[in-house]
């Protein structure tokens, strides 16, 4: 069927769809993929062709796209009461039993839920709770964010300042008091001769100087994902965050971990930042918290945090912030679903199951000759590819390889996500052994063709 039609749905799409994060050269050539349903593991579009997706929609479908438990949940609760807020001492009950049940499987022995639409929007309320916190306690001068190069923390204006990634600048973008400390990408970044754990403490050393060199008591917190995703599936270097947390407990600041991606299993562990001894005095969750089946966001509050924020905003009489559908029930039951799925359906156990050989497909990838780097952890990847695995010379830009491979790979029946020079893969957390195969089996497939196309 011609793609291109008069009023197909790819040309209505064309007509009237403004799509971000969206390279549009290849939109413009090929069309969008317009999809109709999707089950298990695959997706279809309006033509009826199957694609394994191999991102979990944007790393959140990890129960599929029919999940009947989870389908069957949210019908129930829109029977039973379909729609609230969490304004003025007025919530569903729903959302009360997924706040318990968020800090029952937290890192945290007690502490408060606050609900949001996403996960931009949870950083960026936590950025509001920590600018309010230390106005109240005396120190309006407070209010630094610090984050990390190539990290990823959301799009709104202030969650768009910790993201380091250039394209902000189009917007002019960060916001001044935006800080950023390297990048724990021992493989791009370390020193000829530095072990892994010196790079980790040349980072802690660096960071200390830029906390010293800002004053620490400007310093409002630090934002860290355990694993960054949006950057391209980076682990920390190893001791990165025993390192570090030190120097932050030193000056009295904050750590939040951005567990969007990580959180609720995708690196083998309910948490990335227990996976990684991080230690967080909150956490932003978003993404997995309702398998997406629904948008939601939500700030998990340590005690620590907690206590004082509610102190704080005891004095003011209120908490100043919010957004009608924070903690709205629909998503609140398909939540408490989600988690009762992932512990006792047997999600997280099938990621601990199949990981193994997801990392041995994946190192395999890595040794293709223009492979850099294959790494990851749990139900999460990336291949970084480069022009000479010796000097990680990158390839050329115009070349647009990782773009290349990931729309030959779609015409193949895969959806894959190139990400500047690497292709990134997180699949469902229901995936099989066999499917993993598949999955690699048709990128091997692929990347022989773009390269010999490209003629490399």
């Amino acid at each position: 069927m011609n793609k291109h039609a008069t009023n197909s749905w790819e040309q209505r799409d064309m007509e009237n769809v403004f799509h971000g994060f969206t390279d549009l050269g290849t939109l413009n050539a090929n069309g969008p993929v317009v999809l109709t349903h999707g089950e298990g593991v695959h997706v279809f579009d309006v033509h009826g062709k199957s694609y394994m997706d191999a991102n979990s929609g944007l790393w959140n479908n990890v129960a599929g796209f029919n999940h009947q438990g989870l389908i069957d949940t949210i019908c129930e609760q829109a029977r039973r009461f379909p729609g609230y807020h969490a304004f003025f001492g007025r919530i569903a009950d729903t959302t009360v039993a997924l706040s318990e049940k968020l800090v029952q499987v937290s890192p945290f022995d007690e502490g408060k839920v606050y609900y949001t639409n996403s996960g931009s929007e949870a950083n960026d309320t936590m950025v509001k709770m920590l600018w309010m916190l230390h106005r109240r306690n005396g120190q309006p001068q407070r209010r630094k964010i610090i984050s990390r190069l190539n990290a990823y923390h959301g799009v709104t204006a202030v969650s768009a300042s910790m993201t380091g990634k250039a394209y902000n600048a189009e917007f002019g973008l960060p916001l001044p008091g935006f800080l950023q400390v390297d990048c724990p990408h021992y493989w791009r970044f370390g020193l000829e001769g530095e072990s892994e754990q010196e790079f980790s403490q040349r980072l802690a050393r660096n960071l200390e100087e830029l906390i010293i060199k800002e004053g620490p008591d400007t310093i409002a917190g630090m934002w860290a994902e355990p694993v960054m995703g949006a950057g391209g599936v980076i682990p920390p270097s190893e001791g990165y965050f025993e390192a570090i947390r030190p120097i932050l407990r030193k000056y009295d600041i904050p750590l939040i971990a951005d567990e969007v991606i990580c959180g609720f299993g995708r690196t083998g562990a309910m948490w990335g930042s227990v996976k990684y001894n991080m230690e967080p005095d909150a956490i932003i969750a978003s993404k997995c918290i309702t398998a997406g089946y629904f948008p939601m966001g939500a700030i998990i509050l340590g005690k620590g945090l907690s206590d004082e924020l509610t102190r704080v905003s005891e004095e003011a009489e209120e908490f100043p912030h919010g957004f009608t559908a924070g903690g709205n029930p629909l998503g609140s039951a398909v939540a408490l679903k989600s988690l009762e799925v992932l512990e006792e359906e047997g999600l997280l156990d099938n990621v601990n199951r199949v990981s193994p050989r997801f990392m041995d497909r994946l190192h395999k990838l890595g040794a293709h000759k223009y492979a850099g780097e294959a790494r990851g952890v749990g139900l999460m990847g990336a291949v970084e590819l480069v022009a000479d695995k010796q000097t990680k010379e990158p390839l050329p830009g115009d070349l647009q390889v990782s773009e290349r491979i990931a729309n030959k790979a779609l015409e193949k029946g895969l959806i894959c996500r190139p990400l500047g020079a690497a292709i990134v893969l997180g699949p469902p957390f229901i995936i099989t052994e066999a499917q993993i195969d598949e999955m690699f089996d048709i990128l091997e497939e692929t990347m022989a063709e773009v390269f010999a196309d490209v003629g490399l």
